[in-house]
């Protein structure tokens, strides 16, 4: 399993998230953060915004899905400017369904 983390432009988040749920991707978590990248913020005018609003999703998945949910974030994510953002994919060792107790996504 891996746990898969996207940050994403706010105005994306719900195209990404129709996307994945077309593709049978349902289950995710999705938080509003504010963070900066490598642009280290924005300058419109005299005004210097440091840190921008970003959709962070996170997606646990099967190893064979990981690759399928990376290319359909990254395609319905991009605009082709800064800031679309970022994904990491880390390993997930377990996981478990509160309600029932059952391990597995």
């Amino acid at each position: 399993m891996k746990l898969i983390r996207a940050i994403i432009r706010p105005d994306k988040t719900e195209t990404v998230v129709d996307v994945l749920e077309t593709a049978g991707y349902v289950a995710l978590t999705k938080m509003d953060i504010v963070g900066r990248g490598k642009q280290k913020g924005i300058q419109i005018g005299d005004i210097h915004y440091d840190e921008l609003p970003k959709t962070l999703l996170m997606i646990a998945a099967e190893d064979t899905a990981v690759e399928e949910i990376i290319s359909l974030i990254s395609t319905s994510a991009k605009t082709g400017n800064f800031g679309d953002g970022k994904i990491f994919v880390t390993p997930l060792e377990q996981s478990y369904t509160i309600r029932t107790g059952t391990e597995g996504i």
